[in-house]
Parts: structure tokens; sequence; C-alpha cells
């Protein structure tokens, strides 16, 4: 297994990020934990949550799934980088949701009850909140530090200037700030080079591309399709009309180059040099093996320009609209 510095903080970790969204509505428990063990035993060591995770009838479910995981011992949770986040609302109620500091105490103390473990080591804001000023927001982070409930911060789902919002509030605050920025990043949507890519560059902190594969697109689903063994349906099938030809000629690269198209993807990402780790989200072990198989693609300069001609990025703003 590979590690990296997570943004510019002396945390190490491993270049996939086991997402856990499907443990509980897609992965029963036993399977669950089963992959858990099998990222362990590979070498990756961040895995990635919400407290929100479990769907609307079981918020929490997922969270719970690892307390679980961890209260088996074998120092689960010693070797785990735990990663889980706030925003999304649990109860409701009026102050069960967003970033006001009533909630993200209440929130954090909830997730670490259900996770049985007496701290967060990444606490992710799952969304930018409008309503409330970051001074409040940092003030609440403070306090979690103090008491030892979460060491580091970082945020999902940011513009840039959100970003530079967030930072130099915490800069004039003496605080440390967001270390992490976890976005939608793939070959099909890389949106994010734009302005958000430099701003966590500017600022130090490490990507954590979440949907690496779009929802499968990027996985091969043409050849699955043709075998018979996928259907594609709801939005990814209006995806799919979108970029047929797009993923056609991307899955005949990857066969050309003798890669699988979801490993391919992946390998993309790892090549991206402001990106920490992919979030996969394995709903069984196979899956989870084939994510590791990225780690060992090699991908030269010809090879990531071709990718850029099926699937052309986006340079920094504002000259990739403007002179």
């Amino acid at each position: 297994m590979q590690y990296r510095q997570l943004g510019r903080s002396g945390l190490k970790v491993s270049r996939l990020c086991l997402g856990t969204m499907n443990f509980g509505p897609q992965t029963e428990e036993t399977a669950a934990q089963a992959i858990m063990d099998a990222a362990l035993d590979a070498g990756i060591n961040f895995f990635d949550t919400a407290n929100v995770y479990g769907g609307s009838k079981h918020r929490g479910w997922t969270e719970e799934i690892l307390g679980r995981w961890f209260a088996k011992g074998g120092e689960r949770r010693e070797r785990t980088v735990l990663a889980t986040k706030v925003f999304g609302t649990m109860e409701d109620r009026p102050n069960e949701s967003r970033l006001s500091a009533l909630h993200i105490r209440r929130a954090l103390d909830a997730s670490l009850q259900r996770l049985k473990t007496d701290h967060i080591d990444l606490y992710q804001f799952h969304h930018v909140d409008r309503n409330t000023p970051w001074e409040e927001i940092w003030q609440a982070v403070e306090v979690a530090v103090q008491q030892g409930k979460i060491l580091y911060a970082g945020s999902s789902n940011f513009a840039g200037w959100h970003l530079a919002r967030a930072q130099e509030s915490a800069a004039r605050r003496h605080s440390y700030g967001l270390v992490s920025e976890q976005s939608i990043y793939n070959l099909l949507t890389r949106d994010v080079e734009l302005e958000v890519i430099p701003a966590a560059q500017h600022y130090g902190l490490g990507i954590l591309p979440w949907s690496p594969l779009h929802g499968g697109l990027l996985g091969g689903v043409l050849k699955k399709e043709d075998a018979g063994v996928r259907r594609t349906q709801g939005r990814a099938l209006e995806a799919l009309k979108k970029h047929r030809n797009q993923i056609r000629r991307y899955e005949d690269f990857a066969d050309e180059l003798g890669q699988e198209p979801g490993q391919l993807a992946l390998a993309w990402l790892l090549h991206q040099p402001a990106v920490t780790a992919p979030i996969v989200g394995p709903r069984t072990q196979e899956q989870l093996s084939a994510a590791l198989g990225a780690l060992q693609v090699k991908l030269d300069a010809e090879a990531l320009t071709r990718l850029d001609t099926i699937f052309p990025g986006r340079r920094t703003a504002p000259e990739d609209y403007a002179w």
C-alpha cells in the first residue's frame, strides 16, 4: 500500500479511502465487517463514513456497524484513520441539522457513541452552511479539539470561495482550519479543476474524490450491458445516453492498454497531483480487490493525454473561460 500525507497535515493515509455508504442498506453487516477486515489487511487505513449514512429510516446505521466492528478489538480502531461527517438532518427538530455550534456538539457526541470511540480523526462538514457564520463553526471545532473529541477538520461539497472563506476565518482565529476537501471528481465530472482544486492546493488541503467511477459509468458499463450483466436505469441511464460515445471510446482505450475500465479511472485520479485518496465504496470483497488493482496501474504522459482527449478537463479559472 502507498501512503500520502493528508493535505498539509502530518497525518498519513492510504492512497485509497474505504467509503462505507453502502454498509447497511446495500451490504449486510457481516459482509461489511469482512470488507473492512480485508481493507485493513490490504493496508487501507483510511475509512470514510457520515452520520446520515444508513438511509432515511435508519440514519446512523452505518456508523453503528463501524462501531460494532471496532468493538471486536484486534486494534481495529488504532489501525484506522476514521473520518465521518456532520450537516444532514438526523431528527425532525429545528436544531438537528447544519453547522450551528449546538448541532455540531450534539451530532459529534452522537457519532462518538455510535462509533464506540472517544475521538474522530477527521470531522468533515458534509456541505456548506450559508446561514451559520464561520466564527461560530470554528469556535465549536476548537472546543471539540480541546476536549480531544476530534483531531482534524475537513469539508465536503464546498466551492472554491467557500474554502477561501473557511481558511481565512480560521487564520484570523489562529486555528488550523481545514485539511481536506471531499468533492465529486472523476473523468466525467471535472468541474472542480476550475476553482476548488486551485483553492485546495493554495491552502494545503488534500482532495478526496467521491464517486470516482461516476456511479459505475466508468466501470465498464457498456461491456457489462453487452454481456447482459447490467441494466442501467434512472439518472445513470440519462448520463449514459449523454456520454455513450465517450464511454465507448474510453472502454476501447482501456482494452488497448490491457486494463479494466474501473481500475483505469481510479488510476487516473491517483495520477492527479492534488488528489490524496479516491473514496471507493465496495459492496463486495470482489469490488474491493478490483479497486486495489488500480494502485499497480502506471499511466505515462501519452496515456494521460489520450484520456484528456476523450474526457476534456477544465483549466484553472478564469483562464478556462477568459483571457
